[in-house]
């Protein structure tokens, strides 16, 4: 994959994401959380094994273990997202835990000897911005709120998967991936067994947010292996885009004047930080 390719995957990535997102949100208005992500994951997994033959690629001790911590790392973090789509405004907690997703990366990339411009400067003070308004103005303050913390603790997951999905080598194709799955599915099964949440509805929308999902992880993974990973983790955070969208067409979600403030803030912040 040429390196002029890295924006577009990382594009389809956040597009794909986009669609996952809304359909395992809107599932875990029907279902427990718990077992929409574990059902996700497991659709998710599947869909994984056709890609290998796509992608070559040789298995490895290090692919294994950085992919499985990876894989623990973004399952937690959609454990909390979708607890965040569930009971708050989907519109907010996209965004929000975009920008955490975003910044993250590029806190690790300064504290590795980065030096960021003045558009990457402002693009932080404008997430800033937009974490501040979403926490006020909500005309439903305490599930704002809590879908608030719930976005932001999940971008730190989504950040950390994306840190960590890097430094797998090179020559591992999509093995990565699979192996962060299978740890991520094993310790959901786990946690399902302990809690036995329940089945719920929505069981077609729960898969369809694994698959896609699945296929935004290998867009993501095949632009980072040719592009900065600073630069296509904020193009990939540019998913809420999608989410906000479907969440007012379908949902005929309205938000106050300062939480659309804070949405807008957050994808300009996202856009700025790409852009520096």
């Amino acid at each position: 994959m040429a390196a002029g390719l890295a924006a577009p995957s990382a594009l389809l990535s956040a597009a794909t994401y986009g669609f996952a997102d809304f359909a395992g949100g809107l599932a875990a208005r029907r279902a427990p959380v718990l077992t929409v992500t574990a059902v996700a994951q497991i659709a998710g997994l599947i869909a994984l094994f056709p890609g290998l033959l796509l992608v070559p690629g040789s298995p490895s001790l290090p692919a294994a273990w950085i992919g499985a911590l990876a894989g623990l790392a973004g399952a937690s973090g959609l454990l909390l997202y979708f607890r965040g789509l569930a009971v708050g405004p989907m519109g907010t907690v996209a965004p929000l835990s975009a920008v955490v997703a975003a910044g993250l990366p590029l806190l690790v990339g300064i504290l590795g000897g980065e030096r960021p411009g003045p558009l990457t400067i402002i693009g932080m003070l404008v997430a800033l911005v937009a974490i501040v308004l979403a926490t006020t103005g909500s005309r439903r303050e305490k599930a704002a709120l809590n879908g608030v913390l719930l976005g932001l603790a999940s971008g730190a997951g989504f950040g950390l998967f994306f840190v960590i999905l890097d430094a797998t080598p090179a020559d591992s194709g999509l093995w990565p991936l699979v192996f962060g799955r299978m740890a991520s599915v094993t310790l959901l099964l786990v946690l399902t067994a302990l809690r036995r949440p329940g089945r719920g509805g929505g069981l077609w929308l729960m898969v369809g947010s694994g698959v896609l999902d699945s296929a935004a992880n290998v867009f993501f993974l095949l632009a980072t292996r040719v592009g900065a990973l600073g630069v296509t983790s904020v193009i990939v955070a540019l998913y809420p885009v999608a989410v906000v969208l479907l969440a007012r067409a379908v949902l005929r979600e309205r938000l106050t004047a300062v939480q659309l403030a804070s949405v807008v803030l957050a994808v300009g912040a996202s856009v700025t930080l790409a852009a520096g």
